[in-house]
């Protein structure tokens, strides 16, 4: 059994375990919560389908536009939470893999208002200045209108420069070229 002491409190969680070859048996592990863990749903949705929210926080109207599905999704997001966990909870879905911000398939193109991701490890400083966000791990400042890219541009475009020589091309493709 696990027992996760509670925030601001010893991050630490004890574990009771019978003893094993080598290890005390009140041994410790020691696991932070994830910004995701510490974020609540906060989202009601009434019988009539409506979602309401019970933060505090403030919401904007998210518009994203699914180029490889040919949609657009409109939803509400509250400012304290991540746009894409907001989308699922609204059965929106959402193109994505990692959900931690270190890769690049949820990666959109802001075409209008403020997105803010400290935790978009998957997109450089240069990338996030053109434009570019995760939306796996941002949280819209303003209503928000993004459209979706596609993920081995964005890949490319954050780290193609590292490839002198270009994309990798296979043998079978150089001599179906000649």
């Amino acid at each position: 059994m696990e027992l996760v002491v509670p925030y601001p409190r010893n991050p630490c969680t004890s574990l009771s375990s019978p003893k094993r070859s080598g290890f005390p048996s009140n041994s410790f592990t020691c696991r932070r919560r994830t910004t995701a863990e510490l974020r609540t749903p906060v989202s009601v949705t009434s019988s009539n389908g409506n979602v309401s929210y019970s933060s505090s926080a403030p919401t904007h109207k998210v518009t994203v536009h699914d180029r490889k599905q040919g949609v657009i999704h409109e939803f509400v997001v509250p400012e304290d939470q991540y746009i894409l966990h907001t989308a699922e909870s609204q059965n929106i879905t959402l193109p994505f893999a990692c959900r931690h911000g270190c890769c690049t398939s949820c990666a959109v193109r802001v075409k209008s208002g403020e997105i803010r991701q400290p935790e978009a490890l998957g997109i450089s400083a240069e990338l996030k200045a053109k434009g570019y966000a995760l939306l796996c791990v941002g949280f819209p400042l303003s209503d928000l209108e993004v459209e979706t890219q596609d993920e081995d541009e964005v890949y490319w475009l954050q780290f193609g420069r590292y490839f002198a020589r270009g994309p990798v091309v296979s043998p079978h493709e150089k001599s179906c070229t000649h």
